[in-house]
C-alpha cells in the first residue's frame, strides 16, 4: 500500500499568525492585502537591520554609504553639485550639508566652490573616500546576495519585477538624469 502521508505544511511566518487572528475576528473581510503589505514592511525592517550591521562592520552608517555610493556611481571624477547629490540621496539641502560636513571630518569627501558657477558647491570623493566606497560596495553586494539566497534566481527576478510594478503604481519614478 502506498504511503499517503500529506506533505509537510509550509513554514509559517509572523504575518500568518496575524492573518489568522483577523480571520477569526473578521471572517467577512479578505485581509490578503495585509499579508503582502505586512511582509514587505517586515522584510524592509529586517533587511535594513542587516544592512546597518554590515555597514557598522566597516565603521560607517547607512547614510554615509548612501552619499559615498551616490558619488561613486556618478562615475569618474566622482563629483556632483550639492543640489544633484541632495536629490539623489532624497534628503533636504540642510540634511545634506550636515552629512557632507560629517564626511569631511572623516576625510571621505571634499567640498569646493564650482569655478564655473560660484554659487554652486561641488562635492567629490576624496582618495580615501574612493577606497572606502569601493571596499564597502563589494561587501555590501555580497551581503545583499546572502540576504536574498533563500530565493532562486527566477524568484528574485519575479520579485524585482513585481516590486517595480508596485513602486511605479505608488508614484515612484526614476529621477531625471543630470
Amino acid at each position: 500500500m502506498a504511503d499517503r502521508t500529506a506533505p509537510p505544511a509550509p513554514a509559517r511566518d509572523g504575518v500568518d499568525a496575524i492573518l489568522d487572528q483577523w480571520k477569526g475576528a473578521r471572517p467577512d473581510l479578505d485581509c490578503a492585502p495585509m499579508g503582502i503589505v505586512g511582509r514587505i514592511s517586515r522584510a524592509s525592517r529586517l533587511l535594513e537591520r542587516a544592512l546597518k550591521d554590515e555597514f557598522a562592520r566597516h565603521g560607517i552608517e547607512p547614510w554615509e554609504f548612501d552619499v559615498l555610493g551616490t558619488l561613486l556611481r556618478s562615475g569618474p571624477p566622482h563629483v556632483l553639485c550639492a543640489g544633484d547629490l541632495s536629490a539623489a540621496a532624497m534628503v533636504s539641502s540642510a540634511a545634506l550639508t550636515n552629512r557632507v560636513d560629517r564626511l569631511l571630518d572623516k576625510g571621505l569627501v571634499e567640498r569646493r566652490v564650482d569655478p564655473s558657477h560660484r554659487r554652486r558647491v561641488l562635492v567629490s570623493l576624496s582618495d580615501k573616500g574612493l577606497r572606502v566606497a569601493n571596499d564597502v560596495l563589494e561587501h555590501h553586494v555580497a551581503n545583499e546576495r546572502r540576504l536574498l539566497a533563500a530565493l532562486s534566481a527566477d524568484q528574485q527576478t519575479h520579485l524585482a519585477e513585481a516590486l517595480r510594478t508596485l513602486l511605479l503604481d505608488l508614484g515612484d519614478t526614476a529621477p531625471d538624469q543630470p
